[in-house]
């Protein structure tokens, strides 16, 4: 058993994103926050105990350890709370953890997480989930107590920050990133993978997960009026009803696709799309998926969701359209100057990287802890005299 006898302390991550669900911020940046010290990544419940509540743990890197309770069907929440508060309290008997950080990517694991002693709370804000649909009632304030207990507090976009920034003095922004060299294999012609070769071009790509932020009527509309566009469209459908998915023979539902193999699928697009609906789910989010796609050197049309209009659409490197304009985005996109289009994109991804936004972040956590050691010690010393 790996413990944290020595080394830096642990971090200890609560999330409401599964880590084998889309390979997103989270696993981003807990896979760099693994590489220093070890991370345990506790994730929400599944209700498919039959006796009393388990702990499953899973090394998914050499230093990350991914928890996941498992519960009985249909608990009352404060018994939901106790089972994981004791889980939580199991896994840091066990495996010695010593955690420096409690990180939290939701409110709602703060019941879990209250008697956890770390000295520094990171609260990644990277969506505002009250926004969400089956957004629990008492989120909000649960909100208000974390930013209350953070020492530290980010979020995954500017407006993000902008509607966050006054609730605590230490905020800072940190937008999507990307792996450009991970994705940058789609400008090399990738080999077509089977169940996307027989689909003929051009084809309108997506990827992501498919819930009430994406913009179906504009999907459907758009394949009705071009139906010798063929629209590739991978990810998991989520929080929806899948029989509301619009269903003609130029939209191909192709399922969720592992992160390692989406540079394979990117490379056979010929447009890459947002078409995310205008709502409350969708006013704060800065989707990764944009900079993916310029890495992947395919031109971009979008809604005008806020955190893309700028910085990208304002300069140009993503095409911005509503419902009426899509279609003719869309064929001005496939008409783009391929070279253009890469140079326009590659301004962009060379500004940025999950490595260097972590040591930005890991900076930031550093300073906060040796800031916290220091005042201890001074505490300590005043105890003493």
């Amino acid at each position: 058993m790996i413990d944290g006898s020595a080394g830096p302390g642990d971090l200890v991550c609560f999330s409401h994103l599964r880590w084998g669900f889309v390979f997103q911020r989270p696993n981003h940046l807990m896979s760099r926050a693994a590489r220093a010290r070890r991370t345990f990544f506790f994730e929400e419940p599944r209700f498919d105990a039959a006796g009393p509540p388990t702990l499953e743990v899973a090394q998914a890197e050499p230093s990350l350890f991914v928890c996941t309770p498992h519960v009985a069907p249909d608990p009352a929440g404060s018994d939901l709370a106790a089972a994981q508060r004791g889980l939580l309290e199991e896994l840091v008997r066990e495996r010695r953890v010593k955690p420096d950080v409690a990180w939290f990517y939701t409110p709602m694991a703060l019941p879990i997480a209250r008697g956890l002693e770390a000295p520094l709370t990171v609260y990644d804000c990277m969506d505002e989930l009250s926004a969400f649909a089956g957004a629990p009632p008492e989120l909000g304030g649960l909100e208000a107590e974390l930013f209350g207990r953070a020492d530290l507090v980010f979020t995954g976009g500017h407006s993000l920050y902008a509607s966050k920034r006054r609730r605590h003095p230490d905020v800072h922004a940190f937008p999507s990133s990307v792996d450009a060299r991970h994705f940058a294999v789609a400008r090399d012609g990738a080999r077509d993978p089977e169940d996307q070769a027989p689909i003929p071009r051009p084809r309108i790509g997506f990827f992501g997960v498919i819930d009430e932020r994406i913009d179906l009527e504009l999907i459907g509309r758009v394949a009705r009026e071009r139906p010798d566009w063929q629209w590739v469209i991978l990810g998991p459908v989520a929080k929806i009803d899948p029989a509301g998915l619009p269903r003609l023979p130029n939209i191909h539902w192709l399922g969720q696709k592992a992160y390692s193999v989406l540079p394979q699928y990117l490379s056979g697009w010929d447009v890459a799309t947002m078409p995310f609906a205008l709502n409350a789910s969708t006013a704060f989010i800065s989707p990764t998926k944009t900079l993916e796609y310029m890495a992947a050197g395919k031109p971009v049309v979008s809604t005008a969701v806020a955190d893309v209009v700028e910085p990208y659409g304002r300069a140009g490197a993503v095409a911005i359209a509503d419902r009426e304009s899509f279609t003719s985005a869309l064929e001005r996109a496939l008409g783009a100057d391929p070279a253009e289009v890469r140079r326009a994109s590659d301004v962009w991804v060379a500004r940025t990287s999950w490595d260097r936004t972590w040591q930005q972040m890991s900076d930031l956590v550093e300073s906060a802890l040796a800031r916290k050691r220091l005042a201890a010690g001074r505490r300590r010393a005043c105890s003493t005299t």
